[in-house]
Formats: C-alpha cells, structure tokens, sequence
C-alpha cells in the first residue's frame, strides 16, 4: 500500500474542476469554476510554479465542445498558495483547505489585491433598469419592488413617487354617475340605496390619495365637471426603499453601467491600463471567436461600409469598442490568426504591499501579447497548425 505523501488527483463535478494535494494534516484542493473562467490567461501569467497552461479557449467558450476547460491546471505542479485565486479577475478560481475557504497567502503572508472601485451614488440614482440591462456580467443587484408596469401584481404605478396631489368633487354639480370610479382606483362612488321616495340619486365619491398618480382621468370624463385634481410633483426618486448595487465579486470593470448610466450615478474604475489593438488585415473572414468569448461585451462586427466610403481602407472584419474592454485577454487567447489581435498592459491597480512575488507577477502581465499560432506534430510526425 502506497502511504507517500503528498496524493494528487483531479476530478471533474458538473462545470467544476478540482485539483487535489493530500498531506499528511492536510488536504487542498484548488478549484476552477468553468462557467466563470473566461480563459483570459492571467491565472497562467501569474502562477509562479508554471503549473497552469491555456486551454481550448475558443472551442469551449463558443460551445463547441463540452470537454476540457479554458486554462488547464497540472495538479502535480501547482503549489496550492492561492495566487491565481487573488489574481483571477473573473472569480473562477477558489482554494479549499480541510474543506473550507481560505486564503493564507493574504491572511498570513501578504499580498496585494485588486484595487476595484465600484460604487453607486444614491442619492443621483434614479433606480431604473440600465445598468441591469446593459451589465455583461450579472453584477447589478436591483432589488427594487415590481410595479405594475413590470408585473401585474407589483406595486401600482400611483405609489412610484412621491407627489402632492389634491382632489376635490363638487357636490353641486356630481350625479354620482360613477364614471370616474370605472377608469380609476383611486376612486370609489358610493351610491345610496335607489328608492322612489326621493326619486333622486345620491351618495358619494371617496378618493384614495394613495393610489391617485394625479393623471386628471377622471377630471377629463366628468360629465359634469364636478372634478378637479391638482398636482404638484415633489421628487423624481422612486418612492420606495429599493437600493442598487454592485456586487463586485462579478464585476469585471468594463464601465458598462458607468457610461450608460443616465443620472452619472456609478463610478467604476478598471484595473488594467493598457492599449487594444486589431489588425483588419489579417483577421481571418468569418471567424468570430473573439466576439463570442468577449466577457466584457466589448468586441463587435462592424456594419459594412458602402465602396465609396472605404477610400481605399481595409474593410474591419471585427472591432473592439476600447471603453468597455478590460484587457483580460480572453480575446488574444482564443483568436486562430497570428498578430490579428495585440495586447499591451501599461498598469495593473493594486491595493496592499507589492510584495516580491507580486512583482515578479506584474512584469510578466505587462508584457505584450499577440494572438499566435503554433506548429506541433501528431503522432504520425504530420505538422499540425493550432492556435495558442
């Protein structure tokens, strides 16, 4: 019976991977989150045992194929110290220790974090669905009430602001008709029993001031003139107690929800500087990987100019919009063509102690990088062309 430590193994659990260390005290497992990994490479630029290596980014992010993952992790190399996991921008990557999370290279030893801001200012926040809408990530947290224009059973759209609305029926010229109390809820016509005693038709008109949005209906429709309804509108801020937020666990900085923003209430800050660059000619024709795997939302396909527009240019297969791009790499990663995509980090936003590590770490991150592709032999000595 073999009882040498450390045992490694790697299992597959639904689109988790888990890499293994079992110590003598102690186990570890390193584990990677496949629906969350972009393959953007920095977990390998940044593993200071050379332990993990790129994988079929394109394939598996389009969803041509179902095996594999982004990057690959060699779980006989990796020392488990949690690098990667600090450094993934997108969260994919996590260290378990006996079972629980936990991060001793930041608890014990020291090591700089991502300086993220990502802040919303309430007070401008006019809590409508943009940033939701426009977020490629899913890291808006919108928990505001429904309303009715949303779902039936929300909130009605009477209760949406705060207005000083008044109401006021004349009795003199009301017939009780009931008209106004068909359109609106925030009327009810009361009448009195009919009874030929009388012979008249009497009763009246309750107004709900808290269902009431001041839209003058029933002002409109009376017959008789009997209604007036004045409004004086006091705020444009939804009258609730909702609150939007960003969860900066998924935020990957690529100020979507800043420059859509209409009231200029979010301030996000990205955490690579650095320059994007796309080479038209030498784009491969329709090839769209780096569009696809885009985690940022930020790459596009141009619409075609008309030949008399082109002056002689080069028609742009594909495009990038640099305010939302991160530079993560995803893009340079997964692109088939050789230079058609060139990256180059000028900054990486840390907060804490760079330590040595560290910036050994972020040499290697601002060193240009280059779509490529390389030459390899099967197993019957045929060169074969594959992309990096």
């Amino acid at each position: 019976m073999n009882t040498l430590f450390p045992k490694y193994s790697k299992r597959q659990d639904g689109c988790f991977t888990i890499m293994e260390q079992k110590l003598l005290k102690q186990v570890n497992n390193l584990v990677q989150d496949n629906s969350k990994c972009t393959g953007c490479g920095i977990c390998s630029e940044s593993c200071p045992e050379e332990a993990i290596s790129i994988g079929p980014v394109g394939a598996y992010r389009r969803g041509a194929i179902e095996y594999g993952s982004p990057i690959q992790v060699d779980e006989t190399k990796c020392s488990y110290c949690g690098v990667c996991v600090v450094m993934c921008p997108f969260n994919a990557m996590s260290l378990e220790i006996d079972g629980e999370a936990k991060l001793p290279l930041l608890e014990k030893e020291g090591f700089p974090v991502y300086d993220m801001v990502t802040e919303i200012d309430h007070e401008k926040c006019a809590q409508c669905t943009t940033c939701e809408d426009v977020c490629p990530r899913e890291a808006i947290i919108r928990d505001v009430p429904l309303f009715e224009g949303t779902d039936i059973f929300g909130l009605k759209k009477a209760e949406a602001v705060n207005a000083n609305t008044e109401f006021t029926c004349n009795d003199e010229k009301c017939t009780y008709c009931g008209l106004c109390g068909e359109v609106c809820q925030a009327i009810d016509v009361i009448r009195k029993p009919f009874t030929p005693e009388t012979g008249v038709l009497d009763g009246e008109v309750v107004w709900n001031k808290d269902f009431c949005d001041g839209c003058q209906i029933c002002q409109s429709i009376c017959p008789n003139e009997a209604i007036e309804v004045k409004r004086g509108k006091i705020e444009k801020k939804l009258n609730n107690d909702g609150l939007v937020e960003i969860e900066t666990e998924e935020c990957c900085t690529c100020r979507w929800c800043a420059i859509s923003c209409p009231t200029e209430a979010i301030t996000v800050n990205k955490i690579f500087e650095g320059e994007i660059t796309f080479n038209p000619s030498k784009c491969p024709g329709g090839c769209s990987t780096c569009y696809e795997v885009c985690p940022a939302n930020a790459i596009y396909m141009p619409t075609p100019k008309a030949p008399a527009d082109m002056h002689n240019e080069v028609e742009a297969k594909i495009a990038v919009n640099k305010d939302f791009c991160v530079l993560c790499g995803a893009c340079v990663n997964s692109c088939p063509s050789e230079d058609a995509i060139v990256l180059k980090r000028t900054a990486v936003h840390m907060k804490g102690k760079k330590t040595d590590l560290f910036k050994k770490i972020e040499a290697k991150l601002l060193v240009p990088r280059t779509s490529k592709v390389r030459e390899d032999k099967d197993v019957f000595g045929k060169a074969q062309v594959k992309a990096l």
